[in-house]
């Protein structure tokens, strides 16, 4: 193994100056000889030096000899330092070497004037101080470290929707224009026959009336002017909806849009393309060049093009004369924008018809004006309602013929399927129905005839066929007489004698299927009749999913819990107080719990010598001190006959009409979960509460011969969802009130609808809002038997009944007790 030392190389360098100015190369032989000197680099191998072994002069033999002897002990170093140097020069980069005439060691290392280095690089396993010193920028410098002040983080601004922030919009917005004098009348039947096509419909009018029409949302200018009013509805959208939608459709009020049809020739076209069409017309005058666009007829822009027309608006208003705003617009456009306006653009065509006076939509059959998108002019909204009707039969009719033609195609490919016209199922196009995985999952049947059912919700046997169900059974009836006519006329005509039976189940998969035996009277052309039975199956299947925006709530409102308070509830508030604070008072919930004690004559007179509720009050007391910052107002009040809306009307009174109340008894146990949901599912002027709370058996029939448990799980032996309970109530106080003050005319002809009547029918019967009911399981009651008051109404005093029968017992475990009873007596 070769190894050079850095501090005492073998390897030098001479220089001779004095002779020949020539460098040479010296190498160190053994101790044991003398030097020998061998020329350097290519001197050598010409012969220029001698080489000597004495002093005196040798012979040829012995000079051979000496060589040989010499070149024995050197030879193996020489080749090792060769080999060694050869490898070394390997592994480095080579760059211009100098010589040193200052005797130096080889390897310091200088810089030249323009601080490249000069001089050959040595190997990387050679180090030395020189080295070192001319290396300075390759060896590492630590950097202090400084603390870096850290600046307040930037807030970062998220769009509230998805579609904002990734620069999606919609495709159509439409401007009605109208005014003061016909927006109540050619306005409102724009807005009934398009609004509900279309995602947004704008009207924009100079003046307006002080009460606007329902529905409708009204841009008004406060200026006659048409053209001003035309570069203010122009200017509007820039300000407000350029960023939002891709086509701008304009239209007056006296035409009549087919909305399904201009949102599908905008679904169709390019949206960066800078387009104007409509009815082209040709300028007044005919001085000007290019078309403008008729209003009659409206006309499309696209939002290129209106983007690019928005530095020139104003310039429009100022430059351009004109008696028409469509004129004006026209040229606007084509002078600042070099667009004309066409009825044709990428092979889809504008379509419009001009209709006469006094004509009749109905007999027309002008193929123009079967495909217009646009008719104008509608002199009164009658005719715009018939031009409506006109149009929308003959979009049904398509819908229909797409329908069997799809059928059709359906029943064709089925031909060729593995299972043959099995795999068709019916009716074509409709989901098969439901397949039950088990004896649990099979869909019930409802047996019914033309006067009764036999399936009742009360879970009698059998009741009478009334409201929504009788309509139900009527119209099925009546479609299946017009379809069995339809497919046997003209040869047969069918008359409907009697509904034998009838069968109906709800299906989720596809909706509500009918089964009909039907006695039927068959008349031939002849006019020979006789009777017959059909059987025939119908569907009712499942419309589209429409999802319905709701109002924004929050769950930071305070919830007022309205307890009522009787001699019979006394027994239930010292648990209601213990669970309550645990869950509300504990955890600061944003809730306020008020007592109502209810008092009756005599009770009352007697309040300060022995009053009823002094317990209660006392422990109210005790729970006020025990938790500082609680409060727990109560209210007394003196009835003959208690009802929830007389204590409502107490209660509404002393607190505003932006308060949440939840209304319920004593012996109803809640936490935070179901507060939030009170909040949830209580929107102001739009939806109330009713709960369903989940009520245990009574103990000695749920756990009979058994240990009474401590605590009670939610599951079916335990207890049950009482359906026929409504005392508990969310809802907002500005509600209630608009309710109340809708039943002021039937309480002035009977003040005994108060007495009868509950929250629950007082919401249903007066007001229009969403009656929401729900099961809820956080709502939990101990079995109580209610003492139903006979003074309610019949539907009132029957729910109140059979919840107390149906909280007896599930069927199971009262059936085990009347078998066990049977078992006693027979012994």
């Amino acid at each position: 193994m070769f190894k050079e030392d850095a501090s005492s190389s073998p390897l030098k360098v001479d220089v001779d100056t004095a002779a020949r100015r020539q460098t040479r190369c010296s190498v160190e032989p053994p101790r044991t000889r003398k030097p020998v000197r061998t020329p350097c680099g290519s001197d050598a191998a010409r012969g220029g030096e001698t080489v000597r072994t004495g002093g005196s002069q040798p012979t040829h033999k012995m000079r051979f000899s000496a060589f040989v002897s010499v070149l024995r002990s050197v030879g193996p170093v020489v080749i090792g330092i060769s080999l060694g140097f050869t490898l070394s020069l390997l592994s480095v980069n080579w760059t211009e070497e100098a010589c040193y005439l200052d005797g130096k060691n080889a390897g310091d290392v200088t810089l030249g004037q323009d601080g490249q280095l000069k001089g050959a690089r040595k190997p990387n396993s050679i180090s030395t101080v020189n080295d070192a010193e001319s290396e300075e920028d390759f060896e590492p410098r630590i950097v202090p470290y400084k603390q870096v002040q850290q600046s307040a983080p930037k807030k970062v601004f998220r769009a509230k929707y998805i579609s904002t922030e990734l620069g999606m919009r919609e495709r159509l917005f439409v401007g009605v224009l109208t005014s003061k004098n016909t927006i109540n009348t050619l306005g409102v039947a724009v807005n009934r026959t398009i609004s509900h096509h279309l995602d947004t419909v704008v009207f924009f009018t100079g003046m307006r009336n002080r009460k606007v029409p329902h529905g409708m949302f009204v841009v008004s200018h406060g200026d006659e002017r048409l053209i001003w009013n035309m570069f203010q509805n122009i200017k509007y959208i820039l300000d407000h909806y350029i960023n939002e939608y891709d086509w701008f459709y304009f239209v007056q009020d006296d035409a009549y849009t087919e909305a399904d049809r201009i949102k599908s020739l905008v679904d169709h076209l390019s949206m960066d393309r800078e387009v104007y069409m409509g009815s082209p017309e040709e300028f007044i005058g005919g001085e000007m060049e290019g078309k403008y666009c008729y209003g009659g007829f409206g006309y499309l822009l696209s939002r290129t093009l209106l983007l690019r027309l928005q530095p020139f608006l104003e310039n429009c208003r100022n430059d351009i004369l004109s008696a028409r705003p469509d004129e004006w617009l026209g040229r606007c456009i084509i002078d600042y924008t070099n667009t004309n306006c066409v009825s044709e653009y990428e092979g889809l065509r504008y379509h419009h018809y001009e209709l006469g006076k006094n004509s009749d939509p109905s007999k027309e059959q002008n193929e123009q004006f079967k495909n217009a998108l646009t008719v104008h002019p509608v002199s009164d909204p009658e005719q715009m309602y018939r031009l409506h009707r006109f149009f929308s039969e003959i979009e049904l009719q398509k819908t229909y013929d797409e329908i069997a033609k799809l059928q059709a195609e359906i029943k064709n490919v089925s031909v060729v399927a593995f299972e043959g016209n099995r795999s068709a199922q019916w009716p074509v196009g409709i989901n098969p129905p439901f397949e039950p995985k088990s004896r649990f999952e099979v869909l019930k049947w409802e047996y019914f005839t033309e006067e009764e059912i036999y399936s009742c919700i009360d879970g009698s046997p059998k009741c009478e066929l009334r409201g929504i169900d009788r309509m139900d059974v009527a119209d099925v009836i009546d479609v299946a007489m017009g379809e069995l006519n339809k497919k046997y006329k003209p040869v047969l005509h069918l008359k409907k004698q009697q509904l034998i039976n009838g069968y109906r189940r709800f299906d989720p998969t596809r909706g509500m299927e009918y089964t009909l035996d039907l006695q039927l009277e068959v008349v031939n052309q002849k006019g020979h009749s006789r009777s017959i039975t059909k059987r025939v199956h119908l569907v009712r299947p499942l419309s589209r999913i429409e999802i319905i925006p709701m109002p924004y709530v929050t769950e930071a409102t305070r919830v007022h819990i309205i307890i009522p308070l009787t001699l019979q509830d006394r027994s239930y508030v010292n648990h209601f107080l213990e669970v309550f604070a645990s869950n509300a008072f504990e955890t600061s919930e944003n809730a306020i719990l008020t007592f109502l004690f209810i008092y009756d004559p005599v009770e009352a007179q007697q309040v300060n010598q022995n009053d009823i509720f002094a317990s209660v009050k006392t422990q109210i007391n005790a729970y006020e001190r025990k938790y500082p910052t609680v409060k727990i107002p109560w209210i007394s009040v003196k009835t003959e006959t208690p009802s929830q809306i007389k204590f409502m009307d107490i209660i509404s009174k002393k607190h505003p009409v932006d308060t949440l109340f939840f209304l319920a008894n004593a012996n109803t146990n809640m936490n935070s979960e179901f507060l939030n949901r009170c909040r949830m599912n209580s929107i102001n002027n739009w939806q109330v509460f009713f709960p369903v709370h989940f009520q245990d058996f009574k103990p000695d029939v749920a756990y009979h011969n058994q240990e009474h448990p401590v605590t009670v799980d939610l599951v079916r032996d335990a207890g049950h969802f009482d359906r026929r309970a409504f005392e508990e109530a969310c809802f907002y106080n500005s509600d209630y009130m608009a309710t109340r003050t809708r039943m002021v005319t039937d309480v002035q002809e009977n003040e005994e609808i108060l007495e009868t009547l509950d929250i629950y029918d007082m919401f249903v019967k007066y007001s229009g809002l969403h009656v929401f009911r729900a099961v809820e399981p956080a709502l939990h009651q101990k079995y109580s038997y209610q003492a139903c008051n006979p003074r309610l109404s019949e539907d009132i005093y029957h729910r109140c009944v059979q919840s107390n029968l149906e909280g007896l017992g599930s069927r199971s475990q009262l059936a085990m007790l009347l078998f066990e009873q049977e078992q006693g007596n027979s012994t």
